[in-house]
């Protein structure tokens, strides 16, 4: 039995149970869970290896990629500027970004990409495999593009370009010089969260190594890569494996230096909850004030997702996905790739943040987060 290290509160032994059963059970080999509610640390838990050897002990602070619930932190960041009146959520893109109105694309608002409805999923021409390390070149390259339908006819998930297309618009509203300078200055830093987007060099050695989750799990309908080899030249491979990098560079140095904003912020566990945690507390207004914070969870955007090939609900930037059998109103999240997850309930008042190296083969709610997330909800609710 694998030791767990860490804190519960009284009332939360059950999540401990649940994080113990992901090594008994589901395949964990590394792996932390945090929750913050009403502004408490409530359960603050990790286990196992950080590294594929499995030499190097999980630690309280270690941060590993996670994927796209990085894009959790895109919206949030875009809110802030709607919340403080430096941007509004149907200002069309080209009027803060020149470059970017053509091709059909004058028109798409802030709110379209938001709710991943401006068309803009993938690359069209193969792009060099070091492109998504370099900003200018690549955000040079999101305003040549154009839009694979009609802007707002369809939903359809933007993997990669969401996170680059409004990380530019943050940057030339806020004037910050880059995505993550602006990032630690009005959201990790008010909450003392370690989440970073382009790790210092020198502390790529205490990350985690991400690797395949070696234990088949039960995935309701179609996994990403039957999806992707369904339609091998289409744009669901294009979103994500243009440039390959983007499937295969996750641990090298360029990968995690880099600033991906919809793919590669570095979290622990308890830097996701406090992030989740103060947009939970309705009395909390650090990252945004309660009027704003409805966008967090009010539905823009429900569908047939074209990328996914799932039903997927959208608020703004953030998705509305609940545990099996749960119950609630005022709930979002972001998963990544692989199992991360940050989620909010803003009227049960806790933030959650789930982190693991063994990467699952889930598109959305990965059956590990799934299980913690359940165990929460039934620990606050008695």
């Amino acid at each position: 039995m694998v030791a767990i290290q860490g804190e519960l509160s009284p009332g939360f032994e059950e999540v401990g149970e649940a994080f113990q059963q992901l090594f008994a059970s589901f395949g964990e080999v590394g792996a932390a869970v945090a929750v913050q509610a009403h502004g408490e640390t409530v359960v603050n838990l990790w286990a196992g290896e950080r590294d594929r050897a499995g030499s190097q002990a999980w630690q309280e602070d270690t941060r590993c990629n996670i994927f796209s619930a990085s894009k959790g932190v895109v919206a949030l960041a875009v809110l802030q500027l709607v919340d403080r009146g430096q941007l509004a959520l149907d200002t069309a893109i080209a009027d803060v970004w020149p470059e970017f109105g053509c091709h059909g694309k004058d028109a798409i608002r802030v709110r379209d990409v938001l709710c991943h409805r401006a068309g803009l999923n993938a690359f069209h021409p193969r792009l060099a495999d070091d492109l998504i390390y370099d900003w200018q070149g690549i955000v040079q390259q999101v305003a040549a593009e154009s839009p694979w339908w009609t802007p707002g006819s369809e939903q359809g998930y933007s993997p990669m370009i969401f996170g680059w297309l409004l990380g530019e618009v943050v940057c030339r509203i806020s004037g910050a010089s880059s995505f993550n300078d602006y990032v630690q200055a009005n959201i990790t830093g008010p909450v003392a969260s370690q989440l970073v987007f382009g790790v210092d060099p020198e502390q790529h050695s205490g990350l985690a190594e991400m690797g395949p989750l070696r234990q088949p799990q039960k995935v309701v309908g179609s996994s990403l890569m039957e999806i992707m080899r369904a339609d091998p030249r289409g744009v669901v491979n294009r979103a994500f494996a243009n440039p390959p990098t983007l499937m295969m560079g996750t641990n090298k140095p360029a990968w995690r230096s880099a600033q991906i904003p919809a793919a590669n912020g570095h979290a622990s566990a308890l830097d996701l909850a406090a992030i989740y945690g103060s947009l939970a507390d309705l009395d909390d207004e650090r990252l945004l004030s309660a009027a704003a914070r409805t966008g967090c969870w009010q539905e823009q955007s429900s569908a047939m997702d074209k990328i996914l090939h799932s039903e997927i609900s959208f608020a703004l930037g953030f998705m509305r996905l609940l545990p099996a059998g749960i119950r609630a109103q005022k709930y979002f999240c972001h998963p990544g790739a692989g199992g991360s997850l940050g989620y909010a309930d803003a009227g049960e008042g806790f933030g959650f943040g789930y982190v693991s190296r063994a990467m699952g083969q889930y598109i959305l709610l990965d059956e590990r987060a799934e299980h913690l997330l359940s165990a929460v909800y039934r620990a606050l609710r008695g």
